[in-house]
């Protein structure tokens, strides 16, 4: 239901007379909404989703996602998640593309990793809604969108302020302040966090994230729209890193200990982003956006131990400084073409990566030498192309075509001494073609086919030092889903894909070197549901079998998921009480090609409920939440890798799993008071 309000002015009488406002009384629209979506696997996780979710790491909110999981590196607040969606081991953001409100977050040629996206400067309860894209099927999104992409929208306002304060073990607690300076005119927010943990290792993690947004939107005028984001981003903390499964099973190490305990980093991360919209009295519609990034880190790890250098060890620091900036222009106009109701969307994307990018070795924090030391101007230009028809009541075609060109541009500044040293320029261009035709619906039902092809760019030093690196290997895709509501309490989805990536390819930036691993396939189906019980009772699923391997051989590709699940059940009642039981289970899957080692499946149940009193009163202000991670304890492991690694009291090097710890049993209180 739809209330519209109506303002006329007027202007009565002689020229001179005053204008008078003759208010309208409201008209109350009510309709059923047509869906929007383009292929059964897109998902829009909703601020109400958003309420009942653990928010120590931020990306955790993106296991809402059906078949998307999420595991901790190790790392702490400046560290990504690795990403596993659709037979991809993303690691941290390869094949993931994300985006806030529009503005990309991945990292291109990033010291540690090639599409680094650390989602840790987000603030969840700024969001009003996440957009999920699995597959390469949506024109407006290119680098890295392989897998698929993520866009998070922050609200404009909050009606309500909020000041939040939250406490638990290991020493961990987080604050929250939260409002809306204004609320007509300009509508604004502004957020404040900060959050601190000891974690369960025996060596704290003294992890400490401080985050900040700023967001002010206005009407210029009744037919445009501006948009001015501010967002900063701090943070620092220690880390165990990850361990070699033998230590712990030979009781030479605690499953929280560490080999190497002087591990962690710093980070810093600022942007600024303006959007702005233009509505044309033709019914088409300008808009344009811009964005600037600031972006620091210095991550300090120790994977092989004494592997390479049994005297110093092989500790190594990575170190980032970089600009992003960039920006989009565009125009939709929606009209008849034919008689047939369409839309044409013609918009070009740039941007621009300014880095210097290091690898050295160190002992503990204090650095031994450099392995390369570079300059990086990485550049895109993309111009793209959308169409929309519907021809019928029951079809609609989506789809169009954009190209990417991109400059890579890498300089040495290592004097002398460094083992790599990449130096040189490249030019690469990539067309992309997409298409989505929907069907229905028929009885609540619609019938979706996919097919696109999509990229993520490699790392600037592979690409100017190897010419067998392909810069910009493609993806080509193909989905058939249906997504079908049979009674308004339940919905049910359903997708079978295939996706082909021409060249898989890995730059270790642990090593600064380059593997080239081959073309792959994956393939899979997605299964998710979602059904009222009660009034108050819902109950919402996901589950997705994938496999990976690669062309010529057949063999699996390491680390990919192979099975993934999700549940959850949730009460809102009428008192304010509102409960969420989750789990999330991730499957076995292989390490190697040879299937010689595997990783451990886990599944791990969590447990939200928040209270706030209905009845009129000053209590009514108060709200009060319980958070329980891993209910019943189970000693799981997040982060998986077969590697080899030398400890001291290693006679030769021994090939096996290494892996960071999932977290134990965790409670956590807060108390929030709105105003």
């Amino acid at each position: 239901m739809i209330v519209v309000s109506a303002l006329f002015w007027s202007s009565v009488g002689r020229a001179d007379d005053a204008d008078e406002a003759l208010i309208l009384p409201d008209v109350v629209v009510t309709g059923t909404q047509e869906s929007a979506f383009e292929a059964a696997s897109q998902h829009i996780v909703t601020e109400r989703d958003l309420e009942l979710q653990a928010v120590d790491r931020p990306a955790n909110v993106l296991r809402l996602v059906p078949g998307l999981i999420t595991t901790n590196p190790g790392g702490g607040p400046g560290k990504p998640d690795n990403y596993l969606l659709r037979g991809f081991d993303a690691d941290h953001g390869t094949d993931l593309a994300g985006f806030l409100d529009g503005m990309p977050l991945n990292l291109r040629s990033h010291a540690h990793g090639q599409g680094y996206l650390d989602l840790n400067f987000l603030i969840p309860e700024t969001m009003k809604r996440i957009d999920a894209h699995k597959g390469p099927y949506q024109v407006q999104f290119g680098d890295f969108a392989t897998a698929g992409a993520v866009n998070f929208v922050t609200r404009d306002m909050v009606e309500e302020g909020v000041v939040q304060a939250s406490g638990g073990q290991f020493n961990t607690q987080r604050h929250l302040l939260m409002f809306s300076p204004t609320k007509d005119q300009v509508r604004s927010l502004v957020a404040l966090e900060g959050f601190y943990t000891d974690g369960p290792f025996v060596n704290p993690n003294r992890a400490l994230r401080l985050n900040g947004l700023a967001k002010a939107t206005m009407n210029p005028t009744a037919h445009s729209e501006l948009s001015i984001i501010g967002t900063y981003y701090q943070g620092r903390w220690n880390s165990p890193g990850e361990i070699p499964l033998r230590t712990v099973e030979s009781g030479l190490l605690s499953r929280f200990g560490s080999v190497d305990p002087y591990q962690g980093g710093r980070t810093q991360r600022s942007t600024g982003h303006v959007r702005y919209r233009y509505d044309t009295p033709s019914g088409g519609t300008v808009f344009a956006a811009t964005y600037l990034q600031y972006y620091a880190l210095n991550l300090v790890s120790d994977f092989t131990f004494f592997l390479t250098d049994p005297v110093n060890g092989d500790g190594i620091e990575q170190v980032d400084r970089r600009y992003v900036y960039g920006g989009e222009v565009g125009y939709r106009q929606s009209g008849k073409l034919l008689n047939v109701e369409s839309s044409v969307t013609v918009g070009v994307q740039t941007r621009r990566d300014d880095a210097e990018v290091r690898l050295g070795t160190q002992r503990q924090w204090v650095p031994l030498g450099t392995t390369s030391d570079s300059r990086i101007h990485e550049a895109s230009y993309s111009p793209y192309l959308r169409l929309e028809f519907q021809p019928a009541p029951w079809a609609r075609l989506t789809g169009g075509t954009r190209a990417d060109y991109f400059q890579f541009n890498v300089r040495n500044l290592c004097q002398a001494g460094c083992p790599q040293n990449p130096s040189g320029s490249v030019n690469a261009v990539i067309t992309t073609t997409k298409g989505n035709l929907i069907l229905g619906p028929w009885a609540g039902t619609e019938i979706f086919l996919n097919a696109g092809t999509g990229f993520h760019s490699n790392d600037a030093r592979a690409v100017v030092s190897a010419s067998n690196v392909q810069a910009l290997p493609k993806a080509t895709a193909y989905e058939v889903g249906i997504r079908t509501r049979p009674w308004d309490r339940l919905e049910v989805t359903a997708s079978f894909w295939l996706m082909d990536l021409t060249s898989e390819l890995v730059y270790q930036g642990n090593l600064g070197t380059t593997q080239i691993l081959g073309a792959t396939r994956r393939y899979g189906m997605d299964l998710g549901s979602r059904i009222q019980l009660l009034d108050w009772l819902s109950f919402s699923g996901s589950a997705t079998l994938n496999t990976a391997e690669f062309r010529e051989t057949g063999n699996p590709i390491p680390q990919a998921p192979t099975m993934t699940g999700r549940g959850e059940l949730t009460a809102r009642l009428p008192t304010g009480l509102a409960m969420s039981l989750q789990m999330v289970h991730l499957g076995a899957r292989p390490l190697t090609q040879d299937r010689s080692i595997n990783a451990q499946a886990w599944t791990i149940f969590n447990f939200v409920a928040r209270y706030r009193p209905q009845s009129k009163g000053w209590w009514q202000r108060m709200e009060g939440f319980l958070s329980i991670q891993n209910i019943f304890d189970v000693s799981w492991r997040q982060t998986q890798l077969a590697y080899e690694t030398k400890l001291t009291t290693d006679a030769v090097p021994v090939n096996g799993l290494q892996f960071t710890p999932g977290g134990p049993r965790t409670v956590s209180v807060g108390l929030a008071w709105h105003y």
